[in-house]
C-alpha cells in the first residue's frame, strides 16, 4: 500500500484490487495512505486538514489515534510534507547503529562497532549511487 503504484510488480497490481475489495477497512486504510502519499509527490499540505479529519472519523481505532498525534504536531508535518528537508539519511545511520550494538552486545569492543559501523555507512553509498538496473543483474 505505500510503495507507489508505478513501482509495484505486477503480481502485486494484480492481486491489491482484489484484496481491497474484500476488506472495506484495507480498502479505506489503503486510500488514506494514497491521498497522503499524493501530498508528499505533491509537495502540497493544503488537503491536509481535511485528510486528519477524514482519519479521524475513519472508525478505524488506529488510525483515529494517528490522526490525535498528528494533529498535534500538524504544522510540523505540513513543513514536512511543505519542504524537501527530511533526517532519513540520520534515521537510517541511527538505525545502523542500534541494529550493530543489538547484534555484538557484549562481545565486541566499541573500536569493532565502530569499524563496523563506518563499514555499512560505506556499503550503503556504494550501493546508492548504483542504477536500480545494475542491482537486478
Amino acid at each position: 500500500m505505500t510503495t507507489h503504484p508505478d513501482r509495484r510488480s505486477p503480481h502485486i497490481n494484480d492481486r491489491l484490487p482484489r484484496l481491497l475489495d474484500h476488506c472495506p477497512e484495507l480498502r479505506l486504510a489503503h486510500d488514506l495512505v494514497r491521498q497522503f502519499a499524493t501530498m508528499l509527490d505533491n509537495r502540497d499540505a493544503t488537503p491536509l486538514p481535511g485528510w486528519l479529519n477524514d482519519l479521524a472519523h475513519s472508525g478505524l481505532a488506529p488510525i483515529a489515534g494517528l490522526a490525535r498525534a498528528l494533529h498535534e504536531d500538524r504544522h510540523a508535518v505540513a513543513q514536512g510534507i511543505r519542504t524537501p528537508y527530511n533526517a532519513g539519511v540520520n534515521e537510517g545511520r541511527i538505525t545502523d547503529v542500534k541494529l550493530q550494538k543489538r547484534l555484538m552486545a557484549g562481545r565486541a569492543s566499541v573500536p569493532l562497532l565502530r569499524h563496523r559501523v563506518v563499514l555499512i555507512a560505506h556499503l550503503r553509498r556504494h550501493y546508492a549511487d548504483r542504477l536500480p538496473s545494475e542491482l537486478s543483474l
